[in-house]
């Protein structure tokens, strides 16, 4: 198929607001796709890219800026191979190569490819073609059981991994996926609670756990064969030999285990994220990074013991087969209480070490692989500040029209001017994007296709988890899930926070220079 077909079908879904529509449109593509297409159509209409986004980013999308092409020329194999290719580069110059073919690739697009691909790139495609959307499509493409293809997607890994099975070989298919050793199950998820007494009104039979900011880790034994496999499905064993030696020694003879990896310090308080993930990305002198920063982990789900599956269980019988299966000390630290004192107690604990948060779950759960489950709660500290907006980019999809991801700076009080720390596009109603687009429009001083730069006079308060160093700002540091909280039309950009309250946060965390790994955009 033609990518600009693709491209057509997505602005189509993001202009439909009915779901039965959006699902129609989407099963209509997906019938024409051919078998070899149908799972890269999948991951892009539901905005992911299937090689994951390593080595891609704004700023190699900058850099790669080409005139669009006059007339689609590209398959959508075309683009999955460049896209394949671009990830897979690496070593010496490998920046520039990466930057020469995505050229190559834009050069080749449309304007209208160039707009999607930037945004299915940078993960800013919003055009409601979600998971739960998808699967459903799927179904009806393939005149097929809704419930058979959700569970499908649950235990194979999603429903771009499934669809392709699913579509051409039919309820056969399906049949065959079924919890299995070495067959990585997509991870549950948890939806965002505001505080402990939101979480504990919202959950039945509560337990609180330690919300840790590591590595979500998948962990399958077999006998002394012991597998990692990432929250994205892949196999991560290497990176981390302190977590097979621990699960090799457990004498249950099979298991599945959900967990997490972490870098703690000799004091027990964790590193910075992406120095656990600096860690655990390694896969050369792991011996050596070993020794200077160990992993820790620790499990909070047991999904199989022996030959019995237990995602169907309940969390009570899923806690019991942790408890059977390892030492006390490779268990997340929870509590079970209704009792709002005593959970905010063990937040607040928690938060002190270091963590991120606690989980809120419900002991009367099953787990639900690949499901964002309103029975699995997580409350994260949170920080606020008052910052400044530089510039913001057009919307896309029912945000089409307004200025939507705003691009956040603080105050130099020693430099002059404002340092970025990232962007957001998130807490906007449609009230304030009508409101943001018409103040914005008033302070332009660039305007481009992407977006405007504005002058730097409006303050809005943003609330995040966390700072992470970052090389791709000019202050090293990044926001991590910035959200708007509103606006401050009571202040002047003058009376922002400055960069120096930005480094006194990221200090306060535990946070330590830049090591020059590239962080995840925010």
């Amino acid at each position: 198929m033609r990518f600009i077909d693709l491209v057509a079908a997505s602005d189509r879904v993001a202009a439909l607001s009915g779901r039965k529509a959006k699902i129609a449109e989407i099963a209509a593509l997906l019938r024409a796709l051919r078998p070899d297409e149908i799972g890269i159509g999948v991951a892009y209409l539901a905005g992911e890219l299937p090689q994951g986004r390593k080595g891609i980013g704004y700023a190699l999308l900058r850099d790669a800026n080409a005139a669009p092409a006059k007339s689609p020329t590209l398959e959508i194999a075309d683009v999955d191979r460049a896209l394949s290719d671009i990830v897979a580069t690496s070593g010496r110059g490998s920046v520039a190569a990466r930057t020469e073919r995505l050229a190559t690739l834009l050069r080749a697009a449309t304007a209208s490819e160039q707009s999607f691909l930037a945004r299915l790139v940078l993960g800013e495609l919003r055009q409601g073609a979600l998971e739960g959307l998808m699967i459903e499509a799927v179904a009806t493409a393939g005149d097929l059981p809704v419930a058979q293809v959700r569970r499908a997607a649950m235990l194979g890994g999603g429903i771009a991994s499934v669809a392709q099975p699913a579509l051409v070989e039919g309820q056969a298919a399906l049949d065959r996926y079924a919890i299995a050793l070495f067959q990585p199950l997509a991870p549950m998820l948890a939806q965002p609670a505001d505080d402990i007494g939101d979480a504990l009104a919202r959950v039945a039979a509560p337990v609180i756990e330690w919300k840790l900011d590591g590595a979500r880790v998948q962990v399958h034994k077999r006998g002394d064969e012991v597998r990692l496999y990432s929250r994205a499905g892949n196999d991560v064993t290497d990176a981390a030999p302190e977590v097979v030696e621990a699960v090799r020694a457990m004498t249950a003879t099979s298991l599945i285990l959900d967990g997490e990896a972490i870098a703690l310090k000799a004091d027990g308080a964790p590193y910075p994220f992406q120095d656990t993930m600096r860690r655990f990305g390694r896969v050369l002198d792991v011996a050596a990074m070993r020794e200077s920063m160990p992993l820790s982990v620790f499990f909070f789900d047991c999904l199989r013991i022996e030959d019995e599956d237990l995602t169907g269980r309940d969390g009570r019988v899923r806690y019991d087969a942790l408890a059977r299966a390892m030492a006390a000390e490779l268990v997340i630290p929870r509590l079970v209480t209704d009792d709002a004192a005593a959970a905010q107690s063990f937040y607040d604990d928690t938060v002190r070490r270091g963590h991120e948060g606690v989980m809120v779950k419900s002991l009367d759960a099953a787990y639900e692989p690949g499901s964002r489950s309103a029975q699995w709660l997580k409350v994260k500290r949170a920080h606020t500040l008052d910052l400044v907006v530089l510039a913001a980019e057009w919307g896309h999809g029912r945000r089409r029209g307004w200025l939507s991801n705003l691009h956040l700076g603080a105050r130099d009080t020693v430099g002059g001017g404002f340092v970025m720390l990232g962007k957001t596009f998130k807490g906007l109603t449609d009230a304030l994007l009508e409101w943001q687009t018409r103040e914005l429009l008033a302070r332009v001083v660039e305007r481009g296709d992407w977006g405007v730069r504005v002058r730097p006079e409006i303050v809005v308060e943003i609330t995040f988890n966390d700072l992470q160093a970052s090389p791709r700002y000019p202050g090293g540091l990044a926001l991590r899930f910035a959200r708007v909280k509103g606006y401050r039309p009571d202040k002047r950009a003058d009376e922002a926070d400055t960069i120096e309250t930005v480094r006194a946060i990221y200090a306060a965390q535990g946070g330590g220079g830049d090591d020059g790994t590239d962080a995840a955009e925010p």
